[in-house]
């Protein structure tokens, strides 16, 4: 993940949760220390998070309908979850993500 692309997540999941999240908001997303996260985010926005915050982003990334969900969280397109019943559980499940979000965020 790009510095831009974490600029534009930061975008993505403001719309998504309705509210414009500021660098300290995605230091509470990411876990990082209350202290010195916001900064951390604002270097990030310029060259690039780290790899394993990029895990989390990506994992963060899916309450917003603009990413895709990860393979490993995809359990609706089994065999088993009828194809019409599909949408609204991947519309439960992003709904589920902003739910945390709020949650981390307070």
């Amino acid at each position: 993940m790009t510095g831009a692309e974490l600029k534009q997540l930061r975008n993505d999941l403001s719309d998504a949760l309705g509210r414009k999240l500021t660098a300290a908001d995605m230091a509470k997303l990411c876990g990082l220390p209350e202290k010195g996260g916001a900064d951390t985010i604002r270097r990030w926005e310029v060259s690039g998070p780290s790899p394993s915050a990029t895990k989390v982003l990506r994992v963060l990334a899916m309450a917003s309908e603009r990413y895709p969900i990860m393979e490993k969280f995809d359990i609706f397109d089994r065999h088993d979850v009828r194809e019409e019943d599909r949408p609204a559980r991947r519309a439960a499940f992003r709904e589920q993500m902003r739910d945390e979000a709020r949650r981390r965020l307070g």
